[in-house]
């Protein structure tokens, strides 16, 4: 059984695209993605731990309004 693992920002820029977000663009003081009228704040760490990552996803579930498995957040890559 997979485990979720901390995620680099690039690539969870990149797992994001394969979602169906569009971006990053620049914000005011953070970056910001973009799924259909929807905008999600990117924050700026260079990577992001297990606990800000589930937070950050659970914010992608309520945009996509589905759930995430660990096995399809992996495939993202």
């Amino acid at each position: 059984m997979s485990r979720w693992n901390p995620c680099k920002r690039n690539d969870f820029i990149k797992r994001l695209r394969g979602l169906g977000f569009e971006g990053a663009y620049s914000g005011a003081k953070h970056q910001f993605m973009v799924y259909g009228q929807n905008r999600l704040t990117i924050p700026s760490n260079s990577e992001y731990s297990v606990p800000q990552l589930r937070m950050m996803l659970r914010e992608v579930e309520e945009i996509i309004e589905r759930q995430i498995s660990v096995e399809e957040w992996n495939k993202l890559v």
